[in-house]
């Protein structure tokens, strides 16, 4: 049976309220205020769609279909990372365009999240009695550590089985361990590099980064020339200050920084090349003999892979230097065999060698389901009856709120992976038909979850 196809009844609903959601900018490293506003406009038509909703501390909340049986979960989050540059479209707000649709959050997360609504509305609208009870659960900090999930379950149960449409298709049974991490000292002790200024975002490949060099015309001139030959986009300004030299990049997800350009790294070398030692400071050294523009930790001792989850990567994502402050931030993908603690004790000794300190931001250990679980077997079927076709099992480096459910839930949609959907990226967007095949898989996997027992 495809129930799904009624999610389509739903179309014009889905992009009206899409498109509202999308204007609320709910950057969470900005903080809370504009992420709440999106929990409670979601929860707010929830509740005029005639759902159960209820909001746990204006970090959390969920809307409900049902009310016994075994608790059943969809989880999606309506915070975004900031829009960053090079848009071709404005960010903050829904674009048609030439068949896709556009906008911060479209894929990640904001269009799962109006369709796990509509989905519920199809559900309650069919007059379906359902066997369990079914929840769509709402986030505002996944993009920033996810202490909203942490929150939620402290006053809720685990689902006993769920899924997160927040990744590609088809099932993500493997989620490496994320290790994000500040590598700082007490202040700048760079003589002729006075400030840099780079990323906004510690999950995400900074597109763009700044440096304020205190030096002569001439030699200033020296640095545009030997420019010329570091692979970079370089600007430079001259200011009763000094060189300013700014840097171009690609953005990228952190889980995937090979796919982006990092505007920092390619600052930092313009740097290393042209000035020496005590003039950078700690900070440029310690990028350049310990990260240079890998990505996947050679320097730092970490390249390392498995079977299940491929190779541990590394980005720098944001730096800040100035008289006062001196500080990168390093996001690590780490493979779900390995130890996380065996990998921090490496950073902190490289670190060491240049008199810098290491402080974990955030830890999120690996997450691994086995194939033949219950939850795989339901998302597996519900794919194959709209597509036709059985969903490959992958895994990822990214991170969702899967790894927060204790063994009982994956990711699972809404991106297709023929679909270039840039999340995290300028003009994130998805392919419109692709947005709605999503919708009705979404729908039929949630009709399974309500109504079959299991």
């Amino acid at each position: 049976m495809n129930f799904g196809e009624n999610i389509l009844k739903y179309k014009d609903d889905i992009l009206r309220d899409l498109k509202t959601l999308l204007e609320i900018e709910s950057v969470s490293s900005e903080g809370p205020f504009k992420c709440r506003k999106a929990l409670d406009f979601v929860l707010q038509r929830a509740e005029e769609l005639g759902l159960t909703v209820k909001n746990i501390d204006g970090k959390a909340g969920h809307a409900q279909l049902g009310n016994g049986g075994k608790l059943c979960g969809a989880l999606t989050h309506l915070d975004v990372v900031p829009s960053g540059n090079n848009w071709t479209v404005e960010p903050f707000t829904l674009t048609r365009k030439d068949g896709r649709l556009y906008g911060r959050g479209i894929d990640d997360d904001k269009g799962a999240s109006i369709v796990n609504l509509y989905c519920l509305k199809a559900l309650l609208d069919s007059g379906i009695k359902g066997e369990n009870t079914l929840r769509c659960i709402f986030g505002t900090d996944e993009e920033v550590g996810m202490t909203d999930m942490e929150t939620y379950f402290k006053n809720e149960p685990l689902p006993d089985i769920s899924f997160t449409p927040d990744s590609d298709y088809g099932i993500c049974y493997a989620e490496k361990g994320i290790l994000q991490l500040k590598i700082y000292m007490d202040r700048n002790d760079g003589k002729t590099l006075s400030a840099i200024k780079s990323g906004d975002a510690v999950n995400a490949v900074p597109d763009d980064a700044k440096a304020l060099v205190y030096c002569s015309e001439s030699f200033g001139n020296e640095i545009k020339e030997k420019s010329k030959k570091i692979n970079g986009q370089f600007s430079f300004t001259e200011t009763i200050d000094g060189l300013v030299i700014n840097s171009v990049g690609t953005a990228a997800h952190a889980c995937e920084p090979e796919k982006g350009f990092n505007a920092a790294l390619a600052l930092v070398e313009l740097l290393n090349e042209n000035l020496d030692e005590d003039e950078v400071g700690s900070l440029c050294q310690f990028i350049g003999y310990a990260l240079r523009r890998e990505t996947d930790g050679t320097s730092l001792g970490l390249r390392m892979r498995d079977f299940v989850s491929g190779d541990l990567t590394c980005n720098v994502g944001k730096i800040r230097l100035n008289d006062n402050t001196a500080y990168l931030t390093l996001d690590i993908r780490y493979p779900v065999t390995m130890n996380y603690e065996n990998i921090l004790a490496r950073v902190a000794k490289s670190a060491s060698l240049r008199g810098l300190k290491v402080e974990v931001i955030h830890h999120a250990a690996p997450l691994y389901l086995p194939k033949e679980s219950k939850t795989i077997e339901i998302l597996s079927s519900a794919y194959e009856e709209i597509t036709g076709k059985k969903p490959e099992l992958y895994s990822t480096g990214g991170g969702t709120y899967a790894r927060m459910l204790g063994g009982k839930g994956v990711a699972f949609g809404p991106a297709f992976k023929d679909d270039k959907v840039n999340m995290h990226n300028a003009d994130e967007s998805i392919d419109e038909e692709k947005f709605f095949l999503h919708a009705q898989i979404c729908l039929q996997a949630m009709h399974k979850l309500y109504t079959e027992k299991f």
